[in-house]
């Protein structure tokens, strides 16, 4: 699955599914509407599948103005929780906005890690930004969802970053994909740590184009796969590492519908997958 939104963001949750990590199709419905947050939208929406079987879902409640992010959960996608927003900028009252929150769960500490960017200006030093869009990433953590860890920083990594995703590549081998969000760069790049909170080191050389963004990450063989939206070109394309040293772009390889916008990548259970699809009265045959 790839939870998925379409511009301008009003509408809600949306979902792409595929079977083999490549060609993706769309469920073509909404199954949550945003009501929280006083823009009222769900951008960059991040789900995970907890332990239970929950999935956990936290998103971008609005551009600027705000101190939190959007959370709801559900077992099956359809039917879900009532929405929170979870403020947890609230003692940084300077907080510019909270975006692009990413959920993973690590399996070693037995705990939710939620990361995101936010720009609280004058605070680190800028190049080319503007003071209200130097952004560094922040992280917070849990285990129900009801009780959070204190707000820490999670990456400086010297210039403005957004768009993080934490990936477990081995035990004790941790890759961070990001995005340099500093001008003219806005590409992506990648990171390395030998734990899930860092700290992230290394930074390597940008491994797409300038103007993209919101990489999303499945693991379909030996090979990952880092999606990610060209925004420069309006479109979505993908590269291709075995090592997370040497890439190479995979984007004629892969099929993602128009419209989709930044989201993450998880696995469900063919029975999960029928639900949503009958859901939406669609005659689709799941193989």
């Amino acid at each position: 699955m790839f939870s998925s939104f379409h511009e301008p963001a009003d509408e809600g949750l949306r979902f792409l599914y595929s079977y083999d990590g490549y060609k993706w199709h769309d469920l073509n419905r909404v199954f949550l509407k945003p009501k929280v947050g006083a823009q009222k939208i769900i951008r960059d929406p991040s789900i995970v599948k907890g332990p239970d079987g929950t999935f956990h879902l936290v998103w971008t409640t609005g551009w600027k103005g705000t101190r939190g992010f959007g959370y709801a959960s559900s077992k099956d996608l359809i039917h879900w929780s009532e929405e929170r927003s979870i403020d947890v900028m609230a003692k940084e009252p300077e907080t510019v906005n909270v975006w692009a929150p990413e959920l993973f769960y690590d399996d070693e500490s037995k705990q939710f890690i939620i990361i995101w960017a936010s720009t609280i200006p004058h605070r680190f030093p800028k190049g080319e930004e503007d003071e209200n869009n130097n952004h560094r990433m922040y992280y917070t953590t849990t285990r129900d969802f009801k009780t959070f860890s204190e707000t820490k920083l999670f990456l400086d990594p010297g210039f403005s970053v957004i768009d993080c995703v934490i990936l477990k590549e081995a035990k004790g081998k941790y890759v961070l994909v990001l995005k340099d969000n500093t001008r003219p760069n806005r590409n992506i790049k990648v990171a390395f740590a030998p734990s899930a909170l860092g700290p992230y080191t290394n930074v390597s050389e940008p491994f797409t184009a300038k103007l993209t963004e919101g990489p999303a990450v499945v693991h379909p063989g030996k090979e990952w796969l880092i999606y990610y939206d060209s925004y420069g070109t309006k479109k979505y394309g993908a590269a291709k590492t075995y090592d997370f040293k040497k890439f190479e772009d995979a984007s004629a390889e892969v099929d993602v519908p128009e419209g989709h916008k930044h989201g993450t990548i998880f696995k469900v259970s063919k029975s999960v997958l029928r639900q949503l699809i009958s859901s939406g009265k669609q005659r689709v045959t799941v193989q």
